[in-house]
């Protein structure tokens, strides 16, 4: 693991560091980003340090490459781009390590100030000419949500291998927010609660001849569970070539063959159906504030009245998209966006869905994004095996950056429940008691073993 994010860089004994060199000619660059003095220590390539000797952890800067990503991308972008080459590392805990440097980042940016520190230290090393851009970067060409493109979107997030996604997401192969109904629950338990409760929210399990429809459906958790625990009838339709050929896979080992439907489709292409339920989790975040009139007026043509739709998406206050300047925008979610709830619940509305219900689960994702992180990390050497080292660094920030922002309350995420009434009849329970299960448990099975 000589190269990877937990790697100690060869100069990481405090004893043996020495001041001089690259550390003098960064100091002013690191200055320029820091409020008072710098929160840790920094080591680089040619031995010298700056910064505290003890603290939350060691940024290893093993290239003077660092300098030259930071000089042709002075934004947050060429800082990623250093992280994912392996030209600068992490060396400690990655959450207690982002927290500090987020909390002593000075807001200013880096140009013009930064941008000429950074020039003047890539000129006294010698690192001035640009590089090339790592190719787990995302370049997507087009204009935004066409079909084509975001068919290109979702290859670039999804299409990295089933086997890597079951690493990190556990046998439940749910990649959304789990719900910890108690603080013991494990990950696996906090998935099912939370698939039992969009089930429950969407009335499941008052008519087993409901129809449901999973937009965005991942590798087929949910579906399964619908069928299995209420004997639903379910559709669920993906992008993802891999997740629609493991997902059918799933369905059949689940015995469920016979309720549910796995679709390689553009929800768009969805036409002449008829559905008494919709769910769409973690999918909401790839459609854009400017098709979502587009999205719930087409889901709405496709419910039967007092048809349910539970949409559980990541917001934003006043909303806000994947900068194409930023890590997440270029390596995890080209893109992405984040609308606010508010903006969710109006545009609902204004298709004719009554919003029953808004539920926060905040503090629930960044528990989630904690147990994947651990995952990804206690089977660290097998992820590198199967995606790269650098992959698998870019996920490793990516899940621990957005733990700490769910933390901190930067982003949030809630179920949106709308109903299509008829007449003012929602067929609705009275309170929320009506769609809880008994102390939180998942019901057994109702199909025969």
């Amino acid at each position: 693991m000589s190269q990877s994010l937990f790697a100690k860089s060869p100069s990481a004994d405090p004893s043996a560091a020495k001041t001089g060199g690259a550390a003098d000619h960064v100091e002013p660059l690191l200055d320029w980003f820091f409020v008072d003095e710098i929160p840790m220590r920094f080591e680089f390539w040619d031995g010298t340090a700056t910064g505290p000797e003890t603290g939350v952890g060691t940024v290893a800067v093993r290239s003077a490459n660092a300098l030259r990503r930071l000089i042709w991308a002075p934004t947050e972008l060429g800082l990623a781009r250093a992280y994912v080459s392996g030209d600068l590392d992490l060396e400690g805990d990655v959450f207690e390590m982002l927290a500090a440097l987020d909390s002593r980042v000075t807001d200013r940016k880096i140009f013009p100030g930064g941008l000429i520190a950074a020039i003047a230290a890539g000129r006294a090393v010698g690192a001035l000419a640009p590089l090339p851009v790592p190719p787990e970067e995302a370049r997507v060409r087009g204009r935004r949500h066409t079909k084509r493109r975001d068919a290109e979107v979702v290859s670039h997030h999804y299409d990295v291998g089933n086997e890597f996604y079951e690493l990190v997401l556990g046998p439940s192969m749910v990649y959304s927010c789990a719900r910890f109904n108690t603080p013991s629950s494990t990950l696996e338990q906090a998935q099912d609660a939370k698939m039992d409760l969009i089930c429950r929210k969407l009335g499941l399990h008052e008519n087993t001849s409901k129809r449901l429809l999973d937009i965005g459906c991942g590798w087929g958790s949910l579906v399964i569970h619908a069928a299995s625990h209420y004997g639903v009838q379910a559709v669920g339709v993906t992008l993802s070539a891999a997740q629609g050929d493991l997902a059918r896979q799933r369905v059949g080992a689940a015995g469920v063959a016979d309720l549910v439907e796995i679709r390689l489709q553009d929800y768009r292409d969805l036409r002449h159906e008829s559905f008494d339920a919709v769910s769409s989790v973690g999918m909401f975040e790839h459609i854009g504030s400017q098709r979502m009139t587009e999205y719930f007026s087409l889901l709405k043509s496709l419910m039967a009245p007092r048809a349910r739709l539970l949409n559980h998406a990541i917001s934003s206050v006043n909303g806000s998209k994947m900068s194409r300047h930023s890590f997440i925008g270029r390596y995890v979610f080209p893109d992405g966006e984040l609308v606010d709830v508010g903006q969710v619940v109006l545009a609902m509305e204004a298709q004719g869905f009554e919003v029953r219900d808004v539920e926060s689960l905040r503090e629930h994702y960044a528990q989630t994004l904690r147990h994947w992180v651990k995952n990804l990390e206690t089977s660290w050497e097998d992820a590198v095996r199967l995606v790269g080292l650098r992959r698998a660094r870019i996920w490793r920030l990516y899940m621990a950056g957005s733990a700490l922002n769910f933390e901190r309350g930067g982003i949030s995420i809630h179920q949106v429940l709308g109903v299509v009434a008829t007449a003012g009849d929602s067929a609705m329970p009275a309170t929320r008691d009506g769609w809880s299960s008994i102390g939180g448990e998942v019901p057994a099975s109702t199909l025969s073993t």
